[in-house]
């Protein structure tokens, strides 16, 4: 039985009136939505409270899971429309796109440490996008969904979610060459 299989199950379960079946989909599913919620907010203890909204959002909502989609393309979505609802009331993330530079490069520890601060940066990037442009290169590259999927998650036909991905990686692009830092082109094929 797969992940998706056993969440529809659960929540089967849970809609029949078995509400401890919830806690397998909890376990099943905690570390993607923390990791997902931070994401956007780039605090753990944020992230744990977001997650924590969106599990109860989710509970709440399950007699709505018709089984149309894999439950994870609905749960996600569930996820990050309560990640969107809560960024839109309190804001986005204060983050710096000054990245401190405190190695001189060289050695290929230096170097390594270099790369995780570069990437580091850019994930701060990815946060001062426009939510438009944020939400699906998060989807996409962060959540390592395909095209369709992530077209699914996000309620887009797949042309507009290409033209988002492309039009935010620019963007980016933009701002992290603001920094010094040159990104690859790494877009879905006709992208």
């Amino acid at each position: 039985m797969g992940k998706d299989d056993e969440d529809a199950a659960d929540a089967s379960r849970v809609v029949a009136g078995d509400l401890a079946a919830f806690e397998g989909i909890v376990r099943r599913w905690q570390g993607r939505l923390v990791g997902l919620a931070w994401r956007f907010c780039r605090d753990r203890s944020t992230a744990e409270d977001m997650a924590q909204e969106a599990f109860l959002k989710a509970y709440r909502s399950l007699a709505s899971f018709r089984g149309e989609s894999a439950f994870s393309t609905w749960l996600t979505a569930v996820a990050l429309n309560c990640y969107r609802s809560r960024l839109r009331v309190e804001g986005p993330p204060l983050v710096s796109l000054d990245p401190t530079r405190a190695l001189v490069t060289g050695t290929g520890v230096q170097r390594g440490l270099e790369d995780q601060e570069k990437a580091e940066a850019v994930r701060r990037a990815v946060l001062t996008l426009p939510a438009r442009y944020r939400d699906p290169i998060v989807v996409f590259y962060f959540q390592e969904r395909d095209l369709g999927e992530a077209a699914r998650v996000l309620g887009l036909a797949e042309g507009t979610l290409k033209s988002r991905l492309h039009r935010g990686r620019e963007l980016l692009k933009r701002r992290c060459a603001a920094l010094g830092i040159g990104l690859a082109d790494a877009g879905p094929e006709n992208a």
